[in-house]
């Protein structure tokens, strides 16, 4: 099994580039989506959560808050360390047990899409990188259509990943997302003829 990591920076579009790859036959792993799941009601990330931060970040159905928590998080650096010293051990833990499921299914090409690998150390989980990137004004727009953000929330968003030109650096194919969709497919099915030529060699 080829196991590619997908990354990019906030706004960057990875969400569109990881469809393009699903509907080729790759099997996916959603890594904001496993951030979600630890954090649910019932799970030991909320209760470890609401044990830091108490019951100012949950919400009035017993879930997260996120908005409150990203206010705190984005706000303080000291807090969003803490906020990852919990959750990124137990978003690994799923994301390894998803990985094993996806090699006994005996799938060809494994996607997982990790807007964080760099931060948080994950280079050695893949066997090839993908970047998806674009200009940073370009992605501070995305950020505050998208998700209904100010500007300055959306930069404190971006300022907290690691700048894009050292991820360019580290990645091994890059698929820009400066132009239009058309532009964004057209490189992305590049981008996966090298993933399936890949795969073959593997």
């Amino acid at each position: 099994m080829l196991h590619v990591g997908l990354t990019g920076n906030v706004g960057a579009g990875k969400s569109t580039v990881v469809a393009l790859f699903e509907s080729r036959g790759a099997a996916v792993i959603d890594t904001d989506a496993l951030a979600r799941e630890v954090v649910a009601p019932g799970q030991p990330g909320l209760s470890r959560v609401r044990e830091l931060w108490g019951d100012r970040v949950i919400d009035q159905h017993g879930g997260l808050d996120r908005a409150e928590m990203r206010r705190i998080a984005f706000s303080d650096p000291e807090q969003r360390r803490q906020l990852e010293s919990v959750l990124h051990p137990l978003i690994l833990d799923r994301f390894r047990e998803l990985v094993a499921q996806a090699e006994a299914r005996g799938d060809r090409i494994l996607i997982s899409v990790v807007p964080l690998l760099y931060e948080v150390g994950m280079e050695a989980e893949f066997h090839v990188i993908v970047l998806v990137d674009a200009p940073l004004e370009l992605r501070i727009e995305r950020i505050v259509a998208a998700r209904e953000l100010g500007q300055e929330e959306a930069r404190a968003l971006a300022a907290a990943q690691m700048p894009a030109d050292e991820k360019r650096s580290r990645a091994h194919i890059i698929i820009d997302n400066d132009s239009d969709i058309t532009a964004l497919e057209r490189r992305a099915w590049e981008a996966w003829k090298e993933i399936e030529k890949l795969a073959t060699s593997t």
